[in-house]
């Protein structure tokens, strides 16, 4: 019989297919997770989840927090060049959109592996197919699903009786209430997230948006958000001549009573900051009867990951059902759960379903037909820059 030490387990490649092999080999391993780490209850969430790898599977978990997401990509590809093929710092990381285009066209995954974990079947791809692509791009195994979100707004209605129902009325809304209304200057992901947004309710024809950038009219298809700014700008929060850093700057300039109308990715967001007592009883939550974008997060493994068997069992339980109960549960975290509620038992959907918020905060739980789906990558970097390049400067 051949024994197989320690040291030549950690070696292999761990096989997905072969999960108790998987689990043995990520005993006694450390894990460093790579995440935006803007959002403290996100940050709160993970802290526990490190906890939870340490009782459950001996895993050292070490949450790296990043300003910028692109930070671990250019690190991963600089690793590359420099021949560390075997020895990355980046085990798992949470991503999708451009930067997950970046990795995968750069051969800088590794995979396919995600479909392969137990907990996978709980998304129920088949009738959850966003969780297969990511901002158009096939996503084919090369990360997991996480946590759901979409574009909200949320105003006081001490102050606003009647919010604008969508981007274009939005315009004649803050006409009527100048001052009232910001949103972060890109390239913050929530910035961009209303760029599009706002594009997709007013271009004449958004079928090119789902392509890559390079094969549109680029000035053509975006007109009428440049011409949509340039008449939104003036009627900003101090005329349009600087903008919050990002969504919990938003939130603190409605906490002081500086605006009143807001918007984040966190359908949960004022929920959970009226509870936090950050904003008032009378915050409300909507989102455009236009529709609204929405999209999954998801992990990632690096081609170079020095613990992958670690990442993808820290993968795998994101995906349980306590994990992903925590995730949604307003006391903790408060987002939107990945796996597909329905195909569990009777008695753990009850438990979804109670910390499913009826506050009168909370949004409406939101339909299919109102999902616009993510335009491809390449439009994130090209609506950054021409925004910079038309109202950088001030």
């Amino acid at each position: 019989m051949t024994v197989v030490t320690a040291g030549e387990l950690n070696a292999q490649t761990p096989n997905p297919a072969d999960w108790s092999s998987v689990v043995q080999q990520a005993d006694n391993q450390d894990l460093y997770f790579y995440t935006w780490g803007g959002d403290q209850q996100t940050n709160a969430y993970l802290a526990w989840t490190r906890q939870q790898l340490e009782i459950n599977y001996n895993i050292r978990m070490t949450h790296v927090r990043l300003s910028d997401t692109a930070d671990a990509v250019s690190r991963i590809l600089a690793e590359r060049q420099a021949g560390n093929l075997d020895r990355g710092a980046v085990d798992l990381l949470w991503l999708n959109g451009e930067n997950f285009a970046s990795l995968k066209n750069n051969d800088l995954l590794f995979g396919p592996w995600a479909e392969q974990l137990p907990n996978f079947g709980l998304v129920n791809a088949e009738d959850n197919p966003d969780v297969r692509t990511d901002f158009t791009l096939p996503v084919e195994g090369y990360e997991s699903p996480w946590l759901r979100a979409h574009l909200v707004f949320y105003y006081d209605t001490a102050y606003i009786d009647t919010p604008p129902a969508n981007i274009t009325e939005l315009l004649a809304w803050a006409q009527r209430h100048p001052g009232e209304f910001t949103y972060p200057r890109p390239p913050d992901f929530l910035a961009t997230t209303f760029l599009k947004q706002a594009l997709l309710e007013l271009a004449d024809d958004t079928t090119p948006l789902y392509g890559p950038v390079e094969d549109s009219d680029f000035d053509a298809i975006t007109a009428p958000l440049w011409q949509f700014l340039d008449a939104l700008h003036p009627l900003l929060l101090r005329q349009g001549r600087n903008f919050p850093a990002n969504g919990s700057a938003v939130r603190q300039l409605m906490a002081d009573g500086e605006i009143a109308l807001a918007l984040s990715f966190n359908p949960t967001d004022a929920v959970n900051s009226v509870l936090r007592g950050e904003l008032p009883e009378s915050i409300r939550t909507y989102v455009s009867n236009r529709g609204t974008l929405a999209n999954v997060s998801f992990v990632a493994i690096p081609f170079n990951a020095s613990h992958k068997a670690a990442a993808m069992v820290a993968a795998n339980f994101l995906l349980s059902v306590p994990a992903q109960l925590r995730a949604q549960d307003p006391d903790h975290m408060g987002g939107t759960a990945a796996i597909d509620v329905d195909v569990l038992p009777p008695s753990e959907q009850r438990l979804f379903a109670a910390t499913r918020q009826s506050h009168p905060a909370a949004p409406a739980l939101m339909t299919d037909n109102q999902q616009l789906q993510e335009p491809h990558p390449s439009w994130m970097e090209a609506l950054e820059q021409a925004w910079m390049a038309r109202y950088g400067s001030r």
